[in-house]
């Protein structure tokens, strides 16, 4: 018999591949004796065969997760569809890479009519129980049978602008309940059928419904995008239930060990009181930064800083955590290293090599090579460009930033070019009579083409920044104008544009040289010495290889000769070498 299931008790890190990121992390932290709500993880393994099987769990599964409820139940002193003493649980995705906020989440699972009465009279905050019903009947609709949330959300802010309230803090215990039927109405209008009572029939569900969460549209280009094979799957995480929302002592959150925009150490994220994981996220309330927590509940923030200690040091890298306080009592609902900007990778590596928790040559295989590739180019002053607010977004089609005035021909960005202007060239697509103006344009936007268009590769092997396939612009060649979003620009306004990003914003937004220097230089001398390959570039013009050079390329790899006859002074006799009849003509043209 394969073993599908694992109680948290039985995994730990390096079974990644098998209990995915977040079960085999919550397993790690259960050895490490941290405060983990206990659970059990079913295999990316059994997600596959899932799929396999038609999307159905199969027996031998189905018996495996009963018989891991029952050991949950133990541990917990709880019981699964209980009416004095139920066992609520949260239902998660965790696949083996990050795929943050990709996938979906139950949470509140286990709960009916007779359950929330028993919970409202014997924990004497009704307002909690009813709350937690509504979050469960909106979810599971949502996620699982797919009715939409914004129907629910179109019930609640009716209801708070009946009470007269702004935040859904501020409904009592009555408006809940009252949301809860009218919940509990819209299912039975969309679905058919009443809403499902039996806390083990909501659970066979919402496993299925993470397991098809591997397969929707957003997980599906995720994956494209980060290069994590379809075959993987996603193992299902069902954990019991803290609750951050029983009041005023309760709290949920979200912290980095390390500022993930900046690399610099110290406590970053973002806490709200008396609220449930998806409101942080969700950005219903305006959370409080993470240092205000001290202040509300001492005890357990001295503890979750203890905690982010233990996993930093644990990991050797930067943690993104969350977690929960129930009652004044902190519980870790998971961790994972951290996602992070390239300036922030490398100030995060060099960091932990000076403080002996990584070696040097640890250090550059924690870097993303595609992430370098953003710092090999202009990019934005990221106080200005905090401030901005992008006009338009094509596809980030060759790295880097750019400002200018606009120009719509090659012709003409050459011209006002060799009088000294930055300009951005427009263009509905470019084609190879555009190379001239491409070469002195800052950076190149189009309309049309995606990230094998012309422009996107020339720009590329240019290292000239490219935002293509922006499909919001309507352009007006004849008269030099376009208009998107309403707003008409003509030849010689000045945009910027980041081909990182494909964001375009109106207006100059200054930009700053790459330079390899402080952590880029450090990481990469430390490549220099720990590699076995040499390094040579593609060079076409004496400013590429200058450009190479001064990047540490040690020769040149590929010399695409046409692009040395592009030029004005040189293309005519090049003409006339390919027309010659003899051999001294073609030496000596013209």
């Amino acid at each position: 018999m394969n073993k599908w299931v694992y109680m948290f008790t039985e995994g730990n890190a390096n079974m990644r591949n098998l209990l995915g990121g977040k079960g085999a992390n919550l397993a790690e932290m259960t050895n490490l004796g941290l405060p983990v709500p206990q659970g059990f993880t079913i295999t990316t393994e059994a997600c596959t065969q899932y799929y396999e099987d038609g999307r159905q769990i199969n027996d031998e599964i189905m018996g495996q997760i009963v018989e891991a409820i029952g050991k949950m139940e133990e541990i917990t002193g709880k019981k699964f569809g209980d009416i004095e003493n139920p066992l609520l649980v949260s239902v998660r995705s965790g696949a083996r890479a990050s795929m943050p906020g990709m996938m979906d989440t139950i949470l509140n699972l286990g709960l009916n009519e007779d359950v929330v009465e028993v919970l409202s009279r014997k924990s004497g905050n009704p307002r909690w129980a009813w709350d937690c019903y509504r979050r469960f009947i909106q979810m599971f609709s949502d996620v699982v049978m797919e009715v939409g949330k914004k129907y629910f959300e179109e019930l609640i802010d009716k209801m708070k602008a009946k009470k007269g309230v702004i935040h859904d803090v501020e409904l009592d215990a009555d408006d809940l309940k009252e949301l809860a039927y009218q919940f509990k109405a819209e299912y039975k209008a969309k679905i058919g059928s009443d809403f499902p009572t039996d806390p083990k029939v909501q659970l066979v569900e919402a496993i299925k419904a993470v397991f098809r969460s591997w397969d929707n549209p957003r997980a599906n280009v995720y994956r494209r995008d980060n290069d994590i094979p379809y075959s993987w799957g996603t193992a299902v995480n069902v954990q019991m239930m803290a609750f951050g929302n029983m009041g005023d002592d309760c709290g949920t959150g979200v912290a980095f060990t390390r500022d993930p925009a900046t690399g610099k150490k110290g406590l970053f994220g973002e806490f709200l009181t008396n609220a449930q994981g998806e409101d942080v996220v969700a950005g219903v309330r305006t959370p409080m930064h993470i240092s205000e927590m001290e202040q509300k509940f001492p005890e357990a923030f001295a503890q979750f800083t203890s905690v982010c200690s233990t996993l930093e040091d644990h990991y050797r890298d930067m943690q993104d955590m969350e977690f929960t306080v129930e009652n004044n009592k902190l519980y870790m609902l998971q961790t994972r290293n951290g996602k992070r900007t390239a300036q922030a990778a490398l100030k995060i590596a060099c960091d932990l090599v000076d403080e002996g928790k990584r070696t040097e040559e640890e250090a550059v295989a924690m870097i993303d090579p595609r992430n370098l590739d953003t710092l090999l180019h202009p990019q934005f002053d990221s106080y200005i460009l905090h401030k901005a607010v992008p006009l338009t977004r094509g596809l980030g089609a060759s790295p880097g930033a750019a400002c200018g005035k606009i120009v719509f021909t090659a012709e003409d960005a050459k011209a006002w070019a060799n009088r000294g202007e930055k300009v951005v060239l427009v263009r509905l697509e470019t084609s190879p009579e555009d190379i001239e103006g491409m070469k002195n344009a800052q950076g190149i936007l189009t309309v049309r083409g995606g990230m094998t268009s012309h422009a996107a590769v020339v720009a590329r092997g240019m290292g000239t920044c490219c935002a293509s396939g922006c499909g919001d612009i309507a352009m007006d060649e004849l008269h030099k104008r376009f208009t998107v979003n309403g707003k008409e620009f003509h030849e010689g306004d000045e945009i910027s544009i980041d081909g990182s990003t494909g964001n375009v914003y109106e207006g100059l937004i200054p930009t700053v040289d790459a330079t390899i220097a402080g952590e880029f230089g450090r990481i990469m001398t430390w490549a220099d010495q720990y590699r076995k390959l040499k390094v040579r570039t593609n060079a076409d013009t004496p400013r590429d290889a200058r450009k190479a050079r001064e990047l540490g390329a040690e020769g040149i790899g590929l010399c695409r000769t046409e692009h040395m006859f592009f030029g004005e002074e040189r293309i005519d006799a090049f003409r006339e070498m390919i027309c010659a009849e003899t051999t001294e003509e073609r030496s000596c043209p013209g």
